[in-house]
């Protein structure tokens, strides 16, 4: 992965040295920490890793009915009040 867009971030002592340990630990730098933290958190997935996803679960031959079936399979009844 090509690294481009440069930012700072200020952690408060204790989480910066927990971070570093962590680090340490695995092998790796903060920076692909808080990297792996954001993808991980927020779903930052590159375009071609989703594409992968979606033709990989187009591929399963699954039982899929309709909108309306899967909502009533799904969704429990709305009891009416009285």
């Amino acid at each position: 992965m090509e690294l481009t867009k440069k930012t700072t971030i200020l952690f408060p002592p204790d989480l910066y040295s927990r971070l570093a340990l962590l680090a340490e630990q695995e092998g790796t730098s903060v920076g692909d920490l808080v990297r792996s933290a954001c993808v991980q958190q927020y779903g930052l997935r590159p375009a071609a890793e989703r594409l992968a996803a979606v033709r990989e679960l187009a591929s399963l031959q699954l039982p899929v009915g309709t909108p309306q079936e899967m909502e009533r399979e799904s969704a429990p009844p709305v009891e009416a009040e009285p």
